[in-house]
């Protein structure tokens, strides 16, 4: 028996691309031109936080610890955002999130270099909000800001499919390599852009985000089988 349900647009392949380009973009944007920190690959601030730790420079500590603490806070914030707002009917509380990181984002165009801690503060937070809000893809988690979960669940599923050649174990792989691919992109493309619009190309992440946004306006139905 066929008949078609009603599924989350937030969880489409289409939505998550849009994401990770624009998850991908913002890691670009902070390591390349705002100091040399990620936004989103915190394992990477903690191993140059503790390498200025044991070397003593304290003002890199600093530089290092405030991401770290705006990722965390960041976490709580769409956890509230969650709580308070998952029952309202007239906008999805994840497009909530999106709206909040849209300004967010945009503010931080604004940020002047000498500011470039407040500048990475406020794209940690708003990353961890989106890694926190967006964990499925097509009803498999992932990630869109960070790539090491989604290459081991890729490769997991790849091997899986090696074993049982189960067709949709191979669709799901494919969403975890797709994701990586558009997370590369994303990168690549906010390198790119770095030299012509420097501050401002942390917009095109927002850009991005609010096609994201508009996409959860959309009825994604879905026909499975009985």
């Amino acid at each position: 028996m066929n008949y078609k349900t009603h599924g989350q647009m937030s969880e489409s392949i289409l939505t998550a691309a849009f994401l990770s380009i624009s998850g991908g973009l913002q890691d670009a944007y902070t390591y390349l031109f705002r100091g040399k920190v990620f936004a989103n690959a915190q394992t990477g601030n903690i191993v140059l936080l503790s390498q200025n730790i044991m070397e003593r420079n304290w003002h890199l500590v600093i530089h290092y610890m405030i991401p770290l603490v705006s990722f965390a806070i960041g976490i709580v914030a769409a956890e509230i955002i969650r709580t308070k707002f998952q029952r309202v009917q007239q906008i999805h509380w994840r497009q909530l999130v999106l709206i909040i990181e849209i300004i967010l984002l945009l503010f931080v165009g604004f940020i002047p270099e000498n500011l470039n801690i407040l500048a990475n503060a406020v794209v940690s937070f708003s990353c961890a909000m989106q890694v926190q809000t967006f964990r499925k893809v097509n009803g498999y988690a992932f990630a869109s800001t960070m790539c090491i979960g989604n290459i081991r669940s890729g490769m997991e599923s790849l091997c899986v499919f090696g074993r049982t050649r189960d067709k949709h174990i191979l669709f799901k792989s494919l969403c975890y390599f797709a994701i990586i691919v558009m997370f590369a992109f994303g990168a690549g493309l906010g390198s790119g852009l770095i030299s012509t619009f420097k501050f401002y190309t942390i917009w095109f992440s927002s850009i991005l985000l609010f096609v994201s946004f508009l996409f959860m306006f959309i009825k994604e139905e879905t026909s499975p089988r009985m």
